[in-house]
């Protein structure tokens, strides 16, 4: 089992995608990559499970042939990484931290997506920080996931 965590300050200038899906409705994500924090987390918690370090040590700022790839693309690259040292995912569940964008609405389409870079099922759910800290004063956004692995 690993456990994964990520964080972006909201960009007036950037996209905003999260889950995979774009949002148009929403301030972008400041990043290396797109800034997808739900996909960002699913590859720390997967690196973390099979031992094979994290999203900077695979991805980090300094390997530019990683910058501004889609969140997705680095998920299914995780996937494949974990699978390549021996293990089957058996499922990811991730949760985003902040008031928008309002996951619920599309959570469904969100999943089906992750699930496929995953190639195994996952889990998307969301809260808030009832107002408290930098996600609660809607200065950024931040998720966290877990993934259960097996050989």
């Amino acid at each position: 089992m690993g456990h994964g965590t990520d964080v972006h300050r909201f960009d007036a200038d950037s996209e905003c995608w999260v889950a995979g899906l774009k949002w148009d409705d929403t301030l972008g994500l400041s990043g290396h990559s797109d800034g997808d924090v739900a996909a960002h987390a699913a590859c720390d918690a997967l690196f973390s499970a099979a031992g094979i370090g994290d999203l900077g040590s695979n991805f980090g700022t300094a390997r530019p042939e990683w910058a501004n790839a889609a969140g997705v693309t680095l998920l299914s690259e995780a996937a494949r990484r974990v699978r390549d040292h021996g293990w089957a995912i058996g499922n990811v569940s991730i949760q985003i931290i902040g008031n928008r964008p309002k996951i619920g609405t599309r959570r469904e389409e969100a999943q089906a997506i992750l699930a496929q870079a995953v190639g195994a099922p996952v889990r998307l759910s969301a809260t808030t920080t009832d107002g408290l800290g930098f996600t609660g004063r809607g200065e950024g956004l931040a998720a966290t996931a877990v993934a259960l692995l097996y050989r």
